[in-house]
Formats: structure tokens, sequence, C-alpha cells
């Protein structure tokens, strides 16, 4: 392998240490694909001279699509002539990212055929990251990729790749079925997911429950967050059995409950749940003795996003509690009211949170036809822009 690739000094560095490298990937690859050579070539030589040595690809992609391929091309074409093109192929992750290890072989398979058979498991929006491939090859690889069922996924100003938890294929503590959302989701905005069509991208992610194992609150401009809306269910017995085991459960649990709304006299846990924030820690510490209540759905927050063009966003509740069965029709017109505000009133990679920030909140939510609720405010005057209409009878003149 040592004269698979070139002499990478600066590279080497990066495999020091008792974590995995990507670096060790790419020296695998370049064994048997000229393109993993070129490609450590290439990165040696950025670090080397501090400049990056890709430049913006354009638009390319597969017939029909508008999204899901990445154009890549190094401006040093001539010096490292086998990735000259590179792009990135997106590929729709399976719900919960469950695959068998059939699935993954014919993927594989593929991208080592068509591509430089390097993979990214996954990306923040939840695909398959197929790393490099010429123009050439993005049909044939497409056309195989359909064959073992799988599509591409979202890129672009597009609906990005829905994705999800588990939810309650493992998880006991998931208030709705992320998978069947997820999937349902995906099937009803193909064109939208396809055909870039928004001012940027809108990103949907499926959490069974508020520990929000796929960090929707932070990452998606419409997060769907497993909720309950009921007490917490308690097992008495089981939470002696934690402090007869040794647990300090004042200390643990009812001291770090963020609401204040546990009390521990030594024998016996309260909770007023009218008071709880439904963080999920009490359950966390104590599964054996607490769950969420049996009433179930989803809270609906809307507008996060990562510091691009302005500073990072978290999404912020629009829907504190919806019961979650298919067809999600509810959900779904609502979403669509939101697009064609966006779509109509949005600038040019403006994301749906900036798009809140720059009209107001009181201006959007009369747009899309929802009433303003005290859920929507984290605490007062956090949100100085949402106003409450009142309405006046004028005097008539005449007396009561």
């Amino acid at each position: 392998m040592a004269d698979a690739y070139p002499k990478t000094p600066m590279l080497d560095e990066l495999e020091k240490g008792k974590w995995p490298s990507f670096v060790t990937e790419i020296k695998m690859a370049a064994a048997d694909n000229p393109m993993g050579k070129d490609l450590l070539g290439l990165l040696e030589r950025s670090y080397r001279e501090k400049i990056g040595h890709w430049k913006h690809g354009g638009i390319v992609g597969v017939m029909g699509y508008g999204g899901g391929v990445i154009g890549r091309y190094n401006d040093l074409p001539d010096e490292y002539p086998n990735i000259s093109h590179f792009h990135t192929m997106r590929i729709n992750q399976p719900a919960g990212w469950f695959y068998t290890t059939e699935a993954l072989r014919k993927i594989c398979d593929i991208w080592e055929k068509h591509g430089s058979g390097l993979t990214n498991m996954h990306g923040s929006t939840g695909d398959i990251i197929l790393l490099g491939t010429t123009t050439d090859e993005l049909e044939p690889t497409f056309d195989e990729l359909q064959k073992i069922n799988f599509d591409i996924g979202g890129s672009g100003s597009d609906v990005r790749t829905p994705s999800c938890c588990c939810g309650q294929a493992r998880c006991e503590w998931a208030c709705y079925d992320t998978m069947g959302a997820c999937y349902d989701f995906t099937m009803a905005y193909q064109d939208e997911l396809h055909r870039p069509a928004f001012p940027y991208k809108f990103k949907f992610k499926f959490s069974g429950c508020p520990n929000d194992c796929v960090a929707s609150i932070a990452r998606s401009d419409m997060s769907i967050i497993g909720m309950w809306r009921d007490d917490i269910q308690m097992d008495k017995d089981a939470i002696k059995e934690y402090a007869d085991g040794g647990m300090d459960i004042k200390a643990d649990v009812v001291d770090n409950c963020p609401a204040k709304c546990m009390d521990w006299n030594g024998k016996e846990l309260t909770i007023e749940n009218s008071y709880c924030r439904h963080c999920m820690h009490c359950i966390n510490v104590m599964p054996k003795a607490l769950a969420p209540g049996k009433d179930r759905g989803a809270t609906i927050l809307l507008g996060a996003k990562a510091p691009i063009v302005e500073g990072a966003l978290l999404s912020s509740v629009i829907i504190p509690f919806i019961k979650m069965e298919p067809p999600y029709q509810e959900i779904k017109d609502l979403t669509e009211r939101i697009w064609d505000v966006w779509c109509e009133e949005g600038k040019n990679r403006e994301r749906v949170g900036e798009f809140i920030q720059r009209v107001g909140l009181g201006n959007f939510l009369e747009a899309i036809e929802v009433e303003p609720i005290p859920e929507m405010v984290a605490h007062p005057r956090e949100n100085p822009y949402v106003f409450y209409e009142e309405y006046f009878e004028e005097d008539d003149g005449s007396e009561d």
C-alpha cells in the first residue's frame, strides 16, 4: 500500500492518536482507485499551501432531477486529472437508518464501480453521501441505485431528505411512529424534494420524544418532536427500588428538575404535572419508574438553522400539541401555507427562521393563519413582535 499513494507528511499527522482517521480510509481506497490517490495529493497540497483547491461546481445532476447531486471540480485538473470532476451524490437513507448488510454491500459495490468508493455515513441532513465521481458516471450510478430501490436525496433550494430517530422500532419513549411519519412525508413531497423551487433549503426532522436524538430543534426548519399532554406515568414500587438501591432521588432527580415541579419526602415522589416542561431528565434517570404520559402526539417547532448567512437559530414552538396520525393532513396543510408565504416573500438563500425574524412573528402567523399562543414565547418579552389584537365595540353613547 505504501506505493499506492503519494507522500503525505501533513495528512499522516491526522492518523496519530487513538481515534479512527479519514486519512486512513482514503489511503485504503487509493490502493485500488486512482481517484483516492489524486485526492490525497490535492488534500496534502491544500494543507501545505493553506489554500482550498475546490471550486464551485455549478449545476450538475441526473435526468429529471434538480437536486441530489453536488457538483465538485478542482482548479488543478491537469495535475490531478482523476479528480478533475469529483461530484457528490446524496442518497435518500432508510427511515431510522436501518439497513441490511446486503443493501450496504450493494451500495458499496455500485460506488466502487462508478465512483471513488469513498462514502460518508451520514451527512448532517441524514443522507448516504457518495463522495466523488465524474459527470459521465452520474446517470449509470443512478440507474443501478434505482434497481436496488434507492433514490437520490435532496440538495439545493428544496426539501432536504427527511430524517428521523428509530422511534417506536427500538425506543420505549417514542410518542409517535417517527419512521412512519418520515416515510409518509418523504413520499408526499417527492416533487419538492427533487426539483428545487424554494428560496433556500427546508428540512423536516422527526424525533420521537423530547430527548430529540436527531437534534431537530437545532438543525431543521420544521421540528416534529414527540410529546405527551397528560401526567407522567409513575411506578411507585420502582421508585422505591431506586431509593433502596442507593440513588439520591432528591439530588439526582428533584434538584435537577428545571421546572421545580417535583418533591421527594424520603418515601414518596410527587409531581405537579401542570408545571412540567417535558425535559425528560427524570424519565432518563429513572426509566424503570417513570414514563411519558399516555396521551401522546407531537409538538411542531419552526425555524432552526446553522450559522451560515445569519447566526444559528433554534426552532420555536408553532403548534404545542397535535396528534400524529396518518395521513398527517393538518401538518401538511400548515406546511404548505408556510411554503406559499415563504416562496412569495422570502429572499434568495433566506431560511424560514430568518424570514420570520425579518417580517416579524405576528405578521408571519397572520399570513399562515395560525393564532398566537403563550407557548410561542419562552419568557416575557422573548418575542416582542407578537401582538394580541384587541377589538373594542364603538361607544354608541347609550348607557347600560
